[in-house]
């Protein structure tokens, strides 16, 4: 179980040159957390840290922990079996005119739990403290098993919001999910949370106007279980971390800007390495 949070520090040894190498060193930040999963920034000087087990607590410039969650919705979060939980927050590129912040989760049964990502507002009254009445679901999708649930969640530089869905467990995708394109599992999804509610479909998305069942909100596909990715602050483009099957672990990159449908080959591929090519075409 975690319970430290460690923010790394870079301590060059001289000045910066290309060839000069870099130490890097540990400096304790912040204790008393609980398996802290994912740090989000408001825009501000506060750090926004998310606990598995179902609330949000700020972290000081100095480190300090709140006693007080930002956000508590254990109740209504599973997080019995170790990849469900709490397990993403993203703001509203507008949230200090909006105050409207996004969390993604699980809950219902442990061994079919719902992932759901829903909007939040802060409260009109306290900076540091949501208003947990203010949830409004924005997608749910029906996990199959209790692993692979993904769970990062973000906006890009294009302002559209991006949610990322593992295969749906259990071990080597047997439904194969991930080069199915009429589910969401194994897909990073691109939407449009500002438009009518839930949501709306991005012209640009790869998949629109396709006369088959392929669902438009899927932006790229082939992805076993993104656990974290990321877009670049300077150039927009994306890198995902994609936990392997057992043999290879993967990162994915992806130029900004194009929308052709990204396919990173999962089952048929866990990295460079073929792995289940049956049915890949």
């Amino acid at each position: 179980m975690l319970r430290k949070l460690l923010l790394f520090a870079l301590i060059p040894c001289s000045s910066l040159f290309a060839q000069d190498p870099v130490h890097i060193g540990l400096e304790m930040f912040a204790t008393g957390l609980t398996q802290p999963v994912d740090i989000a920034n408001a825009g501000d000087d506060r750090l926004f840290v998310v606990q598995r087990g179902g609330s949000i607590k700020i972290l000081s410039p100095e480190g300090v922990v709140s006693t007080r969650p930002f956000l508590d919705i254990s109740d209504q979060v599973t997080d019995d079996y170790g990849e469900q939980g709490l397990l993403g927050l993203a703001f509203d590129p507008d949230y200090a005119t909006n105050g409207e912040f996004y969390v993604y989760y699980t809950t219902g049964p442990t061994a079919s739990a719902t992932s759901i990502v829903s909007r939040f507002t802060v409260s009109a009254l306290d900076p540091d403290s949501a208003d947990v009445d203010s949830e409004e679901i924005i997608y749910s999708l029906e996990q199959p098993y209790q692993n692979h649930n993904g769970g990062d969640i973000a906006f890009g530089p294009d302002g559209y919001f991006y949610i990322g869905f593992g295969d749906g467990g259990s071990g080597g995708d047997p439904e194969r999910h991930a080069q199915d394109l009429t589910d969401p599992l194994g897909d990073l999804l691109r939407i449009d949370v500002h438009g009518d509610a839930p949501f709306e479909i991005p012209p640009t998305n790869p998949w629109v106007g396709v006369d088959n069942d392929t669902l438009p909100e899927i932006w790229a596909s082939g992805l076993r279980n993104p656990w974290r990715w990321g877009f670049d602050a300077e150039t927009g483009d994306l890198w995902i971390g994609d936990v392997g099957q057992g043999e290879f672990e993967e990162v994915d990159f992806w130029p900004a800007g194009d929308n052709s449908g990204a396919n990173f080959g999962w089952r048929c591929y866990e990295g460079r390495n073929t792995y289940n090519t049956s049915g890949c075409g």
